[in-house]
């Protein structure tokens, strides 16, 4: 697993960025897939996450990730809750010890949050939908309502995929445009005509930092590039690969 120096010098938290190492699953899910929603065997997927729980300090029913959805949707754990129950959102947010909260990624960006001060901690999934669509916005906000201070809170971006191999087509440029014109900044042309590259952590760093989150770290990994660590949805894609892995990423308040 990965870990932000950011967030491993604080007392009473613990985080990580897993990466595809350590687990049990086989074939294009090789081997810490911890994704639910892949078709990989249920039961490889929960020794996996068992594995991460375990590394987080606490029982597998303890690390808890939502029914991702792309949006900007927080959502409180104040109990653990069952695959079945899972919340549609994007971002958890808990100041419950010994409780792992996390989200599942294989391209797009992992946030981890964590004011130790009021003991409040926080995961944002932020896709592209989900960082124009304000989820870490909306995540500092929520971990406000619970006692934070976002004077306080510190912020770290895991393996992500980054601009060198994120090409987009002309329709995904213009929506960002249609947002905010000063976006243009964050593409850069493509090989391809009508196409660009698209810098998602640039533009995930400017929303942490628009969020008024002074203390951000980038791990400055790229999925896509590192297919020995890391899964990836658009390298499987472009590789024909029936499926892939889902990363976990969690963090957890420890007494």
């Amino acid at each position: 697993m990965l870990q932000a120096t950011s967030l491993a010098t604080i007392p009473r938290i613990r985080h990580a960025f897993f990466t595809r190492s350590g687990g049990v699953s086989q074939g294009v899910y090789a081997s810490l897939n911890g994704g639910v929603g892949s078709s990989d065997a249920p039961d490889k997927v929960a020794e996996n996450r068992a594995r991460m729980a375990a590394a987080l300090g606490v029982s597998a029913d303890r690390l808890l990730t939502p029914y991702q959805i792309h949006s900007p949707d927080v959502v409180v754990a104040d109990e653990p809750w069952t695959h079945d129950q899972r919340p549609r959102a994007d971002a958890v947010i808990t100041r419950l010890p010994r409780l792992a909260i996390g989200v599942s990624t294989a391209d797009c960006g992992p946030l981890l949050f964590a004011d130790s001060e009021a003991g409040v901690i926080g995961a944002a999934h932020a896709g592209w939908r989900g960082a124009l669509t304000g989820v870490i916005e909306a995540t500092v906000a929520a971990m406000e309502r619970l006692g934070a201070d976002r004077g306080n809170i510190v912020a770290a971006l895991g393996p992500t995929i980054r601009q060198q191999n994120y090409e987009v087509g002309p329709e995904f440029v213009e929506r960002f445009l249609a947002a905010d014109r000063s976006n243009a900044r964050y593409f850069k042309s493509s090989d391809r005509a009508g196409h660009a590259m698209f810098d998602l952590t640039g533009y995930i760093a400017e929303r942490v930092q628009r969020a008024g989150i002074e203390q951000f770290e980038d791990l400055g990994l790229c999925t896509y590039a590192e297919p020995d660590r890391f899964f990836s949805y658009r390298r499987t894609t472009r590789s024909g690969e029936p499926d892939y892995g889902r990363h976990i990423n969690a963090i957890a308040l420890v007494d």
